[in-house]
């Protein structure tokens, strides 16, 4: 049972970094978005555009880590040699 113990730490450390990294990237984007638009208010339509295809990409990368974190947990390809090992 130590094999899916360790996929269980796996998939939680994972996440926590996945999630961290996106949240700086997305507080670091908004921040930047919210001082153009400071600077230059008839440029805020461009920048909000810009700013939430930026979202979508940085937020696409949050949800490759919740996918991989789920096919570590539940459709890992190792289960089988694993349990088979184990029974032995």
């Amino acid at each position: 049972m130590e094999f899916f113990a360790w996929c269980v730490m796996a998939a939680g450390i994972g996440m926590g970094l996945g999630s961290f990294g996106t949240g700086i990237g997305q507080g670091l984007a908004i921040k930047s978005a919210v001082e153009g638009v400071a600077r230059n208010p008839g440029a805020s339509g461009k920048i909000l555009t810009t700013m939430m295809i930026g979202l979508a990409m940085i937020e696409s990368l949050a949800i490759y880590v919740f996918v991989v974190a789920m096919i570590i947990l539940f459709a890992n390809p190792f289960t089988e040699q694993v349990v088979q090992l184990l029974a032995k």
